[in-house]
């Protein structure tokens, strides 16, 4: 048998086995349940517009634990600190008795388009964490910000220092022009402008598209090719589609919020530079000198190290610490173990 020949069966070979991979794979799926995400109890104590804050109760609380507010960015929806029972960062949390009020920002419409900035930091945002700390009795709180909603928590922190009494920040993008920021480089060629004229609020598809376009292969090519194997199994299939769920639920972005986080955060890095202004304050980071945990992943592909790790020295924190994690920007969160070694390290930090 020639070279061409052995060449020709084996590539057979393969085809035929990915082909009966697909079938097991159906078959698989339809005896699957409904996916189902966000699965971890909580009760709604406050509600402004769309916006909800969301209290997840441990079974028991430890009092050394200061009350943690979480913010998520407001591209993709926040229960991805909840995908599944067994990859859920708020669970894991809950397990060492950490109370936690998650703010979630819901699905902006046509009624929202001239949300801005201002309007989530300085009006929603803070209207949440008073929220909090109405229903906790207390004066501060912890405040764990990710990705988007990090750079959030570090402008709210900024502005309102007496409200927070430690602050931690994940994933999150801080210096928007380092040279490995491929979505920033991205983003500086867009004209803002014509998108917002032409969408009103931006689609969360559009986004989708955008994320997977910066690595093609691996988020495009390279899955399609293993879904056969992560639809092997009743258990794999679940994390699989819970994945797939998260990451195609994606909120529209509101017109005008849009515009600004592009324009004073990607294109002109004015966090860095000193001359964010939100409402009539301009953010300066020296303001915050609560205790920070900068907390980032070493194979982020959405928020590279170099961006998160700038934060160092620019607060007036006298307590700054980071930890790095061998996984990418969504790993870190759905990844077992991981998770669990994220929650440990949160839940020292937020002791008293």
């Amino acid at each position: 048998m020639t070279k061409i020949q052995l060449d020709a069966e084996t590539l057979k070979n393969e085809i035929l086995e990915f082909n009966q991979a697909l079938i097991d794979s159906y078959e698989v799926l339809k005896r699957l349940p409904e996916v189902k995400t966000g699965q971890t109890p909580y009760h709604v104590i406050y509600t402004i517009d769309k916006v909800q804050l969301k209290y997840f109760e441990p079974k028991k609380i430890d009092p050394s634990l200061t009350p943690l507010v979480m913010c998520y960015a407001l591209v993709n929806r926040p229960y991805m600190l909840d995908l599944t029972p067994e990859q859920s960062l708020i669970q894991s949390l809950l397990d060492q008795g950490q109370p936690i009020y998650l703010i979630d920002w819901g699905y902006p419409d046509a009624s929202d388009r001239f949300l801005d900035l201002d309007d989530y930091i300085l009006y929603y945002m803070d209207a949440c964490v008073e929220a909090a700390l109405n229903a906790t009795k207390t004066t501060q709180l912890g405040l764990l910000g990710v990705c988007q909603g990090g750079t959030f928590s570090l402008c709210y922190t900024a502005l309102n220092p007496h409200k927070i009494d430690r602050l931690i920040t994940v994933v999150t993008p801080v210096d928007f022009s380092t040279e490995d920021f491929t979505l920033s480089r991205l983003v500086k060629h867009v004209d803002v402008d014509l998108a917002v004229k032409t969408y009103g609020n931006i689609p969360g598809s559009l986004l989708n598209e955008t994320f997977n376009a910066l690595l093609p292969m691996r988020l495009g090519v390279l899955k399609n090719l293993q879904m056969p194997k992560n639809l092997s199994t009743a258990s794999t299939a679940v994390r699989f589609l819970s994945m797939e769920k998260w990451i195609y639920d994606s909120p529209d972005q509101a017109g005008e919020a849009f515009r600004s986080f592009l324009k004073d955060f990607f294109q002109q890095n004015k966090l860095i530079q000193k001359t964010l202004v939100i409402g009539d304050h301009t953010i300066d980071l020296k303001r915050i000198h609560q205790p920070i945990l900068n907390i980032y992943a070493s194979q982020d592909h959405l928020v590279p190290p170099s961006s998160s790790m700038a934060l160092k020295g620019l607060t007036s924190s006298s307590n700054y610490q980071e930890r790095v994690f061998n996984a990418g920007h969504i790993g870190i969160f759905v990844s077992p173990k991981h998770n669990l070694t994220l929650a440990a390290e949160i839940a020292g930090w937020m002791q008293n």
